[in-house]
């Protein structure tokens, strides 16, 4: 089996990195799927979004992303966040509570609760 080296590194910490078979990103531009072989790409990652790595191994992991790059050539994928959260590391009920916070009336309140959402959809909990 075809397999890429992932990396997953945001601003404080590297989350993920190993052999992948699959990795799932959306973009400003759109959704893009990532298998090993693919063409060069560099892209700006939605402000916040998903990313999905499905690693060799049979795992896949989950993250909340916000901001940043995506780098991709045939043989690796480097995700350079701002801020990422695994799955099991989010907290869904401050996720829901700063969802709730959120005035989406505002610029500021409407960037926040794209975030609380990205969180909750990387939890399985979005509503």
């Amino acid at each position: 089996m075809a397999d890429m080296t992932v990396e997953l590194v945001a601003v404080e910490r590297r989350i993920w990195s190993g052999q992948a078979s699959f990795v799932l990103a959306r973009t400003t531009v759109g959704e893009i799927g990532v298998l090993p072989g693919h063409e060069p790409t560099l892209a700006q990652l939605e402000e916040a979004g998903v990313v999905r790595i499905d690693g060799t191994d049979g795992t896949s992991t989950t993250l909340a992303v916000h901001g940043g790059f995506l780098s991709i050539t045939p043989d690796n994928v480097t995700v350079l966040a701002e801020f990422a959260e695994k799955a099991e590391e989010i907290d869904v009920s401050r996720a829901r509570a700063a969802l709730d916070r959120a005035d989406t009336s505002e610029p500021e309140g409407a960037a926040a609760a794209a975030r609380a959402n990205a969180r909750l959809k990387a939890a399985g909990a979005a509503e």
